[in-house]
């Protein structure tokens, strides 16, 4: 007896596994390509917020999820014992210009207010920073206690651990049998594509590197719109690019390079590191933006969960938890900007 039939072993299908296998659930996770191996075997890892300001359902929801991280991924480690490399160290942003300053300093009680005292934004100086800390022409950074690193391989690997200790394994091919979701990336938003004869979704290509670099436990950086995330493996990802346009999905090239020179430039301590792996993965990203969530335009009766595109891992925990709400208790917590509909 099977009472939930997950459709994807990405990042969306392994975190609602997990989450509905938790309340009792037997579960079955299907992939023919085996678990992360689409975008979600990405390098980078970067849980960062939206900008605290124009509150939204999506920014309260991503906030939800990245409060629920950490006893998240404890509980994912605890039950299979291998790391997903998660550790909630901050970030650190220069600030470009006397303009973005102000709007920085604004931020700062639109987060005291939003963020709900869980976690800070702050504007300080470079020296406060200490040595760390990119170059800023202002002399201020940004610094945020909410962000958070992962290894993204590393964590889909960590809920595969957890489910096996749950007696839930991904297999290659399996009938439907219970409440089925649908978690499937840029594969699904095709499918809707061709039935609807229009865009509901599309892929959007990123490109990311990972070094050989001991950082130790400091805060991720976003300088020159690249983001720099220190992994606790001893290597750090940088990364990454959003190309609509391309031919080869997974082919690194000169946007890559262009990266990589961005953030050697931003800290200069990365010069001569080790290039461990160019990597280059295709993003699903639904025509809102935001998630897909709740019942499937084409499969009656059954779910979907997509378009995790740039955030799918910080959103993953609470994309778990309303998916198992909806599929196991019929509770529907999902947010309006979130269903299907919206991207039809």
């Amino acid at each position: 007896m099977v009472d939930v039939t997950v459709r994807g072993a990405g990042i969306f299908g392994l975190s609602i596994a997990w989450a509905c296998a938790r309340r009792g659930a037997k579960v079955q996770v299907v992939d023919p390509f085996g678990p992360g191996s689409g975008s979600s075997g990405g390098l980078v890892g970067a849980l960062a917020p939206h900008v605290p300001e124009n509150w939204n359902a999506k920014k309260a929801f991503q906030f939800d999820s990245l409060i629920m991280a950490e006893p998240f991924w404890q509980q994912v480690e605890g039950t299979g014992g291998v790391s997903p490399g998660y550790g909630r160290l901050g970030r650190l942003q220069p600030i470009p210009d006397t303009r973005s300053l102000d709007l920085a300093r604004q931020r700062e009680g639109s987060a005291d207010q939003l963020w709900q005292g869980q976690a800070e934004w702050r504007v300080i100086s470079t020296s406060q920073a200490g040595s760390w800390c990119p170059p800023s022409p202002t002399g201020f950074v940004i610094r945020d206690t909410l962000t958070a690193r992962m290894h993204p391989r590393r964590a889909c690997a960590a809920l595969v651990a957890a489910l096996e200790v749950m007696g839930v394994h991904v297999v290659a091919n399996a009938d439907d049998r219970g409440q089925v979701v649908h978690a499937t990336g840029l594969a699904g938003l095709l499918e809707l594509n061709d039935a609807y004869g229009k865009t509901v979704g599309n892929g959007v290509k990123g490109q990311a590197a990972l070094l050989r670099f001991d950082a130790g436990e400091m805060p991720q950086l976003f300088a020159d719109a690249v983001h720099i995330v220190p992994h606790a493996d001893g290597t750090l990802a940088i990364g990454s690019t959003s190309e609509r346009d391309y031919d080869d999905p997974t082919s690194t090239d000169s946007a890559l390079n262009d990266v990589i020179d961005r953030a050697t430039r931003a800290l200069p301590l990365l010069h001569g590191a080790e290039m461990i792996e160019r990597w280059a993965g295709v993003r699903p990203r639904s025509k809102s933006r935001a998630p897909m969530l709740g019942l499937h335009p084409l499969h009656q009766g059954q779910f979907i969960a997509n378009g995790g595109f740039k955030i799918g891992f910080g959103m993953a925990p609470k994309v778990a938890e309303v998916m198992a709400d909806l599929m196991l208790e019929d509770r529907d917590s999902i947010p309006d900007d979130f269903r299907p509909e919206v991207s039809l």
